[in-house]
């Protein structure tokens, strides 16, 4: 929300300077985001005039110009604007100055074999709008060597506020002004309303079809108006705030809803067939709005339509069609109250943004509807002349009537600041509360407040305008003695999860929880979509953590990252409930090319397997107990992905390398893998404290046995180790695979595992019967599965 200084000043009755409003405004929660004075940086610039104006020698575009800037001896400036002219006062630039809309020093220079010593300015290089056809022109009265900016009233620093989604009624300056008021800043002017009787009946018929989407609709019209450019006043207040005046009615509308955060519309009455009306948009209707954009509508709309169709994307943008043009002589003045949830979810379906649709969306007063079209119809007929017909009122507005039951020393209990009653009565009734006082105060909620409901609203606004500052720093109590840890074994178990996948070489990246839809596809879609998201990319709930991370590794790579490494800890939302899990992906190079290991080697499913293995053992699962079964979900590879389980139906983990479709959903190009594990499904250690067992190293040298098993070519290596290891678990501490053959000694249909099993002995080192007897079980334990030693 932009505004000017004298603009504020016009609702409120200070003497306060630009700092000491600004440092208000951040005390009571209207936090500034800038301030910027055109003045400041149009300071060099002049009012000149030009004596005599020559063709360039060398260019029948150019003029040489003898410029009188007031200052000493006539200059030269070279000057290619068509405008330019013996006689023509304007803006003139000396060399030396900055000029903001080229963004370029002025410097004494050369052009086409003629000297130049400075500038004549147009609009757009000042800055102060679009227009660049030809140099300004000012008036015959404009001092020469003046000050350009100062004379021109540019002095006005514009302040920029950041206005949270509660505060509708500081969508104007007015609503502002009323808070600074409240604040003791100065006091605040009435809204002067003049009552405006019609003169002759309303031509146009005003109807609703959808009270839901449009309570309430007033409107008049007023004919013979002469429509054309807007007061200079008025162009500069709008210009200064970013708006680009159009013609008088237009920036009317404009000027109004910033000073009073009213939006309104004006119809070119002539372009209107039969009633005009409020209703749902009919399904494969169409609006050409005033941005000169199509939209396609659906019956979840409001519009304002006539007879030959759709007119108005209701609250948020008015159309082409009926829009009025300088040769307007009728106009019907629109001022209608729409359904905040209706406009908020209407524009994000449309994908459309205005400064309408962003006072709607928040609830404008429904109360301020009369006094919004007396004051349009007292600016248009100010502007543009004319005469206003009767007020047609159709609808009635949903004026809330709350009234909080409040105690003032809740202040206290709440914010931890004594506030005296008076005071507090004092704010309250400043910022347009009605108050009556007792043991419990009955508090009156205004039209304009609609996010005010309970006591607790009350306190913050009685803080905030006492001053947030106000609210002392009060330390939380602290128990005595040694703190004891706070964490909980959820905490602790992601805190080692972390640690061990940097240590690992994975960099940590925080993505939204929010993704789109089309990025939840590939995943099974999401279980929850957002009604109110900040945009459609990012409207779904994440299902799994690997769509922010496959969206993060491509735009590594897109940026030349060879090899990336990601990891995040964050939560899936599923059906049933959000779950803490563990996402990792790894693209690009696992090793570049160099001379000793020939060219650069990719991810495999292997990589990603043994990055999930290490995860889970950091975070204190049975690694030694896990299955590798098939049934990864459909963005992995089917024959390269798997699953880490605990039994057939705890799975702890998936990982493989990913679909050539998923690859493609995400823009990747090459291989890549993932893994994710689910940490709450890692089974806790029960009881036990917070130390562990000292480290003590066996005292005997462990022993190793190879051992190479025919087996049938489906078997899985896994169901091999798994017996093994069962087949002797005191003396047995691990099995790995260590080759596969097929081929020239294996029978067809069989491959030959070979494992290396590692024997570590108790109190004594196994002698000879005892390797032959847990041989012996070995081969027992293979044979149970098919699996024949091999001689």
């Amino acid at each position: 929300m932009k505004f000017t200084l004298n603009w504020l000043k016009e609702h409120l009755e200070t003497d306060a300077t630009l700092e000491q409003v600004v440092d208000t405004l951040t005390r009571i929660g209207l936090e500034v985001e800038g301030v910027e004075n055109a003045a400041e940086k149009l300071a060099p610039f002049t009012i000149a005039k030009v004596l005599k104006a020559e063709r360039h020698p060398q260019a029948d575009k150019l003029q040489v110009l003898t410029v009188d800037t007031g200052a000493g001896d006539p200059v030269q400036v070279v000057c290619g604007a068509p405008n330019a002219r013996a006689g023509l006062k304007g803006v003139f630039g000396a060399p030396g100055t900055y000029v903001p809309g080229s963004d370029i020093t002025l410097k004494v220079a050369a052009i086409r074999g003629v000297e130049s010593r400075g500038m004549m300015c147009s609009v757009r290089e000042l800055e102060l709008g679009d227009e660049h056809d030809g140099i300004i022109e000012l008036p015959e009265d404009a001092p020469v060597g003046a000050a350009y900016a100062g004379w021109a009233g540019l002095d006005d620093p514009v302040i920029d506020v950041s206005v949270t989604p509660n505060r509708q009624d500081a969508m104007g300056v007015h609503g502002i002004a009323r808070d600074l008021a409240a604040a003791g800043l100065g006091a605040l002017k009435p809204i002067e309303v003049r009552e405006i009787a019609g003169s002759f009946p309303c031509p146009a018929e005003i109807r609703i079809d959808d009270p839901e989407g449009c309570p309430a609709f007033y409107g008049r019209v007023v004919r013979g108006v002469k429509n054309g450019p807007s007061p200079a006043w008025l162009q500069q207040r709008l210009k200064a705030v970013g708006q680009r005046p159009i013609s008088a009615l237009v920036d009317m509308t404009n000027y109004i809803m910033l000073s009073y955060g009213r939006p309104l519309h004006v119809y070119d009455l002539a372009k209107l067939q039969g009633a005009v009306v409020a209703r749902r948009a009919a399904e494969g209707e169409e609006v050409l709005a005033l941005n000169g954009k199509t939209y396609a509508l659906d019956p979840s709309i409001t519009v304002i339509a006539d007879e030959e169709g759709v007119h108005d994307i209701g609250g948020i943008m008015g159309g082409e069609h009926s829009s009025v043009a300088d040769e307007t002589t009728d106009i019907l003045i629109e001022c209608a109250y729409f359904d905040p949830e209706r406009i908020a979810l209407s524009g994000q379906k449309l994908g459309l943004t205005s400064d309408a649709r962003s006072r709607f969306e928040r609830g404008v007063d429904p109360a301020f509807l009369d006094a919004g079209l007396a004051i349009a119809t007292q600016m248009a007929l100010e502007l543009a002349g004319g005469e206003p017909s009767e007020i047609v009122r159709a609808g009635t507005p949903p004026i809330p009537q709350k009234v909080v039951d409040y105690r003032p020393d809740r202040t206290a209990e709440l914010a931890g600041v004594a506030v005296p009653q008076a005071r507090q009565k004092d704010i309250l009734e400043r910022l347009g509360f009605g108050v009556t006082e007792g043991s419990v105060w009955s508090v009156e909620v205004p039209s304009w407040r609609r996010d005010v409901d309970g006591s607790a609203d009350i306190v913050e606004e009685v803080v905030r305008i006492e001053g947030l500052n106000a609210v002392p720093s009060t330390p939380l109590p602290r128990a005595p003695g040694v703190a004891k840890p706070t964490a909980t074994a959820e905490q602790l178990l992601e805190r080692r999860a972390r640690r061990t996948a940097a240590s690992r070489g994975f960099n940590e990246a925080v993505t939204w929880s929010f993704i789109s839809e089309a990025e939840a596809a590939p995943f099974g879609g999401s279980a929850w979509i957002l009604d109110n998201p900040i945009s459609e990319e990012m409207k779904a709930m994440r299902p799994s953590l690997l769509p922010g991370l496959l969206s993060a590794a491509r735009r590594n790579m897109d940026r030349g990252a060879e090899s990336v490494r990601l990891f995040e800890i964050g939560r899936r939302y599923l059906a049933d409930e959000e779950r803490a899990t563990l996402g990792i992906v790894l693209a690009g190079e696992r090793e570049g090319r160099h001379w000793r290991s020939g060219k650069a080697k990719s991810f495999d499913a292997y990589d990603a397997k043994a990055e999930a293995m290490a995860l889970l053992a950091a975070a204190g699962a049975p690694v030694d107990n896990l299955q590798v079964l098939d049934g990864a979900a459909g963005i992995y590879h089917p024959g390269r992905s798997g699953r880490l389980c605990l039994g057939p139906k705890n799975v702890l983990a998936e990982f493989g390398e990913l679909h050539p479709a998923t690859l493609r959903a995400f823009d990747l190009d090459g291989t890549a893998v993932a893994a994710e594990i689910y940490l709450d499904a890692i089974p806790q250690k029960r009881g036990g404290g917070r130390m562990r067992d000292a480290y003590a190293p066996p005292a005997l040298q462990a022993v190793k046995r190879d051992f190479a098993f025919l087996v049938p070519a489906e078997m899985k290596a896994d169901q091999l180790l798994r017996a093994v290891r069962g087949a002797d678990k005191a003396a047995i501490v691990s099995a790995s695979l260590f080759d596969i053959f097929t081929g020239q000694g294996v029978p067809e249909g069989q491959k030959s595992l070979a494992i290396e099993v590692t024997l570590q002995p108790g109190e004594k080192s196994f002698t000879d019967e005892e390797l032959k007897a847990i041989s012996d079980r070995i081969v027992a334990a293979a044979a149970k599965l098919g699996a024949q030693l091999r001689a």
